[in-house]
């Protein structure tokens, strides 16, 4: 694994190993030594995964709130995604700034994101599978998002009518987030 960049001094782009020949590829998707040889030490304790069948879902952008925030591993399985981080820590030169990189099943590029940044995705193709490790379990109670399509992030989805769930309709605005990181 090859740390490519680390954003906002937290988020890092990550590139593992590929080995192809003519009958397909190998990597190792996650190796907790691998991880902390670039820098990254942290304990993953679950795994979970998302099917989008249609081009334009849009999930996000979403996180978790202390004592169950979480730290992500996330990569795409298969398809593609325009992939979204926001820095909600408050004191952080960068709060209210996001990160953006399409990642998916060609390129193989990993993104971890830390607790303090809210994250979302739009799907590129149809039937997309996203995959992600957490540090901490999910909990209801601690679940929170900001809007998509908040105009003071002005963040550009490429996506003009995305599909989207009923909660990330209502989502809250920037401007009235009060952040606890």
């Amino acid at each position: 694994m090859k740390l490519l960049d680390k954003i906002f001094d937290a988020v890092l782009v990550i590139q593992p190993q590929v080995f192809e020949d003519n009958r397909g590829y190998f990597f190792e998707s996650f190796s907790y030594q691998k991880i902390n040889e670039i820098g990254l030490d942290a304990k993953f304790i679950q795994d979970n995964e998302s099917l989008s069948t249609q081009k334009g879902v849009l999930r996000g952008l979403h996180f978790q709130n202390n004592p169950f925030a979480q730290g992500k591993l996330i990569r795409v399985i298969k398809g593609s995604v325009f992939d979204v981080a926001v820095d909600i820590r408050k004191n952080s030169k960068t709060y209210g700034e996001h990160f953006a990189l399409e990642l998916n099943e060609e390129n193989k590029t990993m993104l971890y994101i830390p607790p303090g940044f809210a994250h979302g995705f739009v799907t590129l193709r149809d039937n997309t599978i996203f995959n992600y490790k957490c540090t901490n379990y999910y909990n209801k109670a601690s679940e929170d998002g900001i809007l998509w399509n908040d105009k003071d992030l002005n963040i550009n989805w490429g996506v003009e009518n995305p599909i989207l769930s009923e909660k990330d309709e209502n989502n809250q605005l920037f401007k009235n987030f009060k952040s606890l990181f």
